[in-house]
């Protein structure tokens, strides 16, 4: 039997699709330890301490902030996430948020409820409505800083609401150019995008290259009374900066998804707590794809939208299954392969594939093998954990 262990509330219809034959699931703390696997959502592990036998961890959404990635890869725990599952959530949010950002509407709400017991309800509203007052996206031009699955969809949906759209996103999959309306116009560079942006949506990852990147700098280049809007990640916005640009009305004004000390209560800022992935829908798809990912690895070893390790998946062949994943440095595959032909047995097939430091090499033998193997290579240097399925 595996063991799944739910660090937080993962969608039933997600646990349900793992065979209760071969896996047993649980949310007792004390069942932590024995995990073959975790699932995840936004619980943080950067603290924990992770027993020998965690062969991987499925994050139940896009980001893996929550988890420290780097140390996982070097101690051989594979880290999944599931990519587009929660999209359409968070495109529909993205919609609400350009009406936000283009009318007072938050304010509005909050200046209506204070009129709880005022005679003539309606007579101080029609007084009291023209202070906020915005403007229309029909006509407008939306800057889309990436274009995967979220972005993508997000640009689509904004053309139907009648705006311009503009885009970019150097690393742009084929799969997801094919999902792009051809009416996208795609710019060479993020700052293309803030210069004739009149609305910004932001869609990429956390990196040492997108951290902080709205900033003083970024948006003196961007047009008087741009509308900024970030769903994605707090930190891709220096806050300070875009509170000065607020009070010299450079932005016209801010939505976050990102609540901070910075950003909550401050005027021509809309801090919305989190919810771009909160729907029901989002939590089922995410808790499927998660799922469906953690069973294939520890059935078959295939990896698919892992955050660490490449994509591997290669049909079963022969008697045995050796999977290794290592370092992304030279002479490890031909060890590999120099071990098991002393043994005797046939390599039926095998794949490796790299993704930045790390690597991942599946070997299909038919033939014994034998414990003593393993050992020898797992004492290959460069090698973090050896499977054998």
């Amino acid at each position: 039997m595996k063991n799944i262990f739910c660090l937080n509330k993962i969608a039933a219809c997600g646990t349900d699709l793992l065979d209760k034959n071969e896996y047993t699931i649980s949310t007792d703390a004390a069942d932590m330890a024995k995990a073959d696997a975790i699932m995840v959502r936004s619980a943080a592990m950067h603290d924990m301490t992770f027993d020998s036998n965690l062969k991987a961890i499925a994050r139940a959404g896009a980001g893996v902030n929550n988890i420290p990635v780097e140390r996982c890869a070097t101690e051989g725990i594979v880290v999944f996430n599931t990519p587009g599952a929660n999209a359409n959530g968070v495109k529909e949010l993205a919609i609400c948020a350009l009406m936000l950002a283009s009318r007072d509407i938050a304010g509005a709400i909050r200046w209506a409820d204070t009129l709880v017991g005022t005679e003539g309800v309606a007579k101080a509203v029609e007084a009291g409505k023209s202070k906020f007052a915005g403007v229309e996206v029909k006509g407008k031009t939306l800057g889309v800083i990436g274009l995967g699955a979220i972005g993508a969809i997000v640009a689509n949906a904004a053309l139907d609401l009648g705006m311009k759209v503009v885009g970019c996103d150097p690393f742009m999959s084929v799969d997801a150019a094919w999902k792009l309306d051809p009416r996208v116009q795609k710019a060479a560079t993020f700052a293309d995008v803030f210069a004739t942006a009149d609305y910004v949506t932001l869609h990429v990852p956390a990196t040492k290259d997108t951290k902080g990147m709205v900033n003083a700098a970024s948006i003196a280049t961007m047009k008087d009374g741009v509308r900024i809007i970030n769903l994605a990640r707090a930190d891709l916005v220096n806050s300070a900066d875009v509170k000065a640009a607020l009070e010299s009305g450079k932005v016209a004004s801010y939505v976050t998804d990102f609540p901070t000390e910075e950003t909550v209560g401050v005027k021509g800022i809309v801090a919305i707590p989190h919810l771009g992935a909160s729907t029901a829908e989002a939590e089922d798809n995410c808790a499927v794809m998660a799922a469906l990912q953690l069973d294939d690895y520890l059935r078959t070893g295939n990896i698919k939208n892992s955050v660490n390790f490449p994509n591997v998946e290669m049909p079963m062949s022969g008697d045995k299954r050796i999977c290794v994943l290592h370092a992304n440095v030279p002479n490890v595959i031909s060890q590999i392969t120099s071990i098991v032909g002393e043994t005797g047995a046939n390599i039926e097939n095998m794949t490796n594939k790299s993704k930045g430091d790390n690597a991942y090499t599946v070997v299909d033998i038919t033939g014994a093998l034998e414990d003593a193997v393993i050992a020898k290579i797992s004492a290959i240097e460069g090698v973090y954990r050896v499977r054998v399925i």
